[in-house]
């Protein structure tokens, strides 16, 4: 395995700064902006504007990359990422802070993907479900260690901030001292939603809610910890414990979804998130330790569903079609990223810290009915070999590129030759 990833090990190094930053950058926001007098519809728009910079990212910075090259494009995306980040602590408002995030979004989008097209270049058919799978150990252990670098001071002062522009300021080295070949431009990523909906209604939709229920959560998840009195520490592994679930019930869950219908599972799964949601928000805990138990389960349930509706929805796709429709999916998702955070945010307003996990419970049951609906409409697909399950990234951090590294995509271009 060493000798597959020396020749990468420059690009996951890039990457896993770049995740630390981000990790550190995406918890500090919420926290510090509570400790500032922002209202929680407030902190839910600086959600929705990192969502809607993201999306944006996806879809420009193919352009610009064509224009000016890998290294200068990604050079000026994590550049302005560390300049935004030192702003926020420069121009403390809502309405400043919602915009700057916008431009977060965008830059780590672009950035992402830079850096994933240059992996997916370097990837062998033969190696590449070796470095897609470290690639994610990398992503998942820098974002939860960018999160839980908050535990190590205050999150009252300018010093997170510094850090979080010098790990983005760091990204840049490895790729820049690279002396790998530039790879190809990158992919311009489409929505198409009649292509989505005639191949897989459970996935389209599916991934429009689970992008509502992980923009949600991913925004104000750290706001309900600090609403319910627990100390920064606390907060830090409240989230780092929902990815860290998230991660350890992907590949079980996975394998389950290879031998039955994958629409059972997303039922189980929702059903299961749903008991976590209904016992944080009728319970309404304030033990650190139950909180964190309670969250890792939710997010056991709740991250994993993404790579489920994207493996569905590949079950019913042409070989070669892998890329369009997951490309799809993530861009439906990310629509859903923009809506969720300022919809929980006022459930939040209304009913209290537990209005996130009420909402997070809503749309599950929602997407239960809608996959029963579908069951009556469409039979389990046909009794022939399927691909098997593929872990995915957290879906914050998906990019088009990252679907271009998944090794799915490179069976669709062997089964189309």
């Amino acid at each position: 395995m060493a000798s597959q990833l020396v020749p990468v090990a420059a690009l996951l190094m890039g990457s896993a700064l770049l995740l630390v930053a981000g990790g550190l950058h995406g918890l500090l926001l919420p926290i510090r902006g509570s400790i500032e007098g922002f209202t929680t519809a407030e902190l839910g728009l600086i959600g929705t504007g990192w969502a809607v910079g993201f999306v944006a990212g996806c879809l420009i910075v193919p352009r610009i990359v064509r224009r000016v090259g890998h290294v200068r494009a990604y050079g000026v995306m994590a550049s302005i990422a560390s300049v935004v980040i030192l702003l926020n602590l420069l121009y403390v408002s809502p309405f400043a802070w919602i915009t700057l995030r916008a431009f977060s979004g965008f830059c780590f989008a672009g950035a992402a993907m830079i850096v994933e097209s240059w992996l997916n270049e370097r990837a062998t058919r033969e190696n590449r479900g070796t470095i897609f799978s470290v690639y994610q150990m990398v992503n998942f252990a820098a974002s939860t260690a960018g999160q839980l670098l908050i535990t190590t001071g205050s999150t009252e002062g300018y010093e997170f901030f510094v850090l979080g522009a010098i790990f983005y300021s760091l990204a840049i080295l490895p790729s820049a001292l690279s002396t790998a070949q530039t790879p190809r431009p990158l992919k311009t990523t489409k929505l198409d939603l009649r292509r989505l909906f005639v191949n897989s209604p459970v996935s389209a939709v599916g991934c429009f809610i689970i992008g509502m229920v992980n923009g949600a959560f991913g925004t104000l998840g750290a706001v309900y910890a600090q609403k319910i009195g627990l100390p920064t520490s606390a907060i830090a592994l409240v989230m780092s414990g929902a990815v860290l679930g998230g991660a350890l019930t992907q590949v079980p869950l996975g394998r389950l979804s290879d031998r039955i219908d994958r629409r059972y599972v997303l039922i189980g799964v929702s059903f299961a998130a749903i008991i976590m949601s209904g016992t944080i928000s009728l319970l309404n805990p304030s033990s650190a330790f139950v909180v964190i138990a309670l969250v890792a389960g939710f997010g056991g349930m709740v991250y994993p569903m993404y790579g489920l509706a994207v493996a569905h929805a590949n079950d019913y796709a042409a070989p070669d079609d892998f890329v369009k429709i997951a490309s799809g999916l993530l861009l439906m998702s990310g629509i859903g990223t923009m809506i969720g955070p300022i919809v929980a945010a006022l459930a939040m307003e209304w009913v209290g810290p537990q209005g996130l996990f009420t909402f997070c419970g809503l749309m599950h049951a929602s997407l239960i009915a809608y996959i029963f609906y579908r069951l009556s409409r469409r039979p389990a697909v046909a009794d022939v070999p399927r691909d098997a399950f593929q872990s995915m990234p957290p879906l914050r951090d998906a990019t088009p590129e990252t679907i271009a590294l998944d090794p799915r995509a490179s069976e669709g271009k062997q089964a189309s030759a």
